[in-house]
């Protein structure tokens, strides 16, 4: 009976949710990228059956993990026998951008409970990100930002996870010419030109882009962490030249 209950409650909440406006808004904004998702989902599925990982784990992988640069990153390492702080060390600049998107989302979350707030933070992508913050670019009072983000992170999640699942299950069978990593990355590549809105940001960017090519000979992808540590570096310079600005200013 409290089962019945529970499931019953559980579908009218997600009724009610899928009904508001704001939900609605997120999730016709998140549509367009549909193609965009599901090219770079589908790579990164196929990558992770061709590492010879079995089905189930790999799905649990996609499941648990929910980070497709990371899960492409870690492959080849995995694959190569890489130590485990390389792996470890990989994914975890490969990530680093979530910590920035946290601290960018805390002002229009930080009334919600913690559990709920960590709820939220596995949903968090890039692709969502983007749209919020094009959305919301300042905090206003009155504005439904839990459910514009609902809206836009289960579409994008949806997405993501049918077309990785079909990467992993097709596997060997989706042959290298339909060209799908390069659609994937053009798609990232597109997403990440929408967020190069300063001069700061478009500098570490291709700071980032010129030292990951620069390095590119490093074993066991270090040029990746060569790239994410030149960006921060400029990032962090940057930061402190304005701070520099912004006190010697009468």
């Amino acid at each position: 009976m409290s089962l019945n209950f529970s499931i019953s409650t559980l579908r009218d909440e997600a009724l009610a949710l899928v009904r508001r406006p704001a939900f609605r808004e997120g999730a016709r904004d998140a549509a367009p990228m549909a193609i965009g998702i599901a090219a770079w989902g589908v790579v990164a599925g196929v990558a992770m059956a061709k590492s010879g990982m079995g089905i189930p784990l790999a799905v649990f992988m996609s499941v648990l993990v929910y980070a497709g640069s990371a899960q492409i990153a870690s492959l080849p390492l995995i694959v190569a026998d890489a130590p485990a702080w390389v792996v470890w060390a990989t994914t975890a600049c490969v990530s680093l951008r979530f910590m920035a998107f946290s601290f960018h989302y805390r002002p229009y979350f930080a009334h919600l409970p913690r559990r709920r707030r960590i709820a939220l933070s596995y949903l968090m992508g890039d692709t969502n990100f983007a749209l919020f913050m094009r959305r919301f670019p300042e905090l206003a009072t009155g504005q439904a930002h839990t459910d514009y983000f609902l809206g836009s992170a289960l579409v994008t999640y949806g997405l993501w996870q049918v077309a990785i699942i079909t990467g992993i299950v097709a596997g060997h069978a989706i042959p290298t010419s339909w060209g799908l990593g390069f659609a994937g990355t053009m798609a990232l590549l597109a997403l990440t030109c929408t967020q190069l809105r300063t001069p700061s940001t478009m500098v570490a960017a291709v700071v980032a882009g010129c030292a990951a090519v620069a390095a590119y000979a490093l074993p066991l992808r270090l040029n990746i962490l060569v790239g994410i540590s030149a960006a921060v570096a400029v990032g962090v310079l940057a930061d402190h030249a304005r701070s520099r600005r912004e006190k010697t200013q009468p």
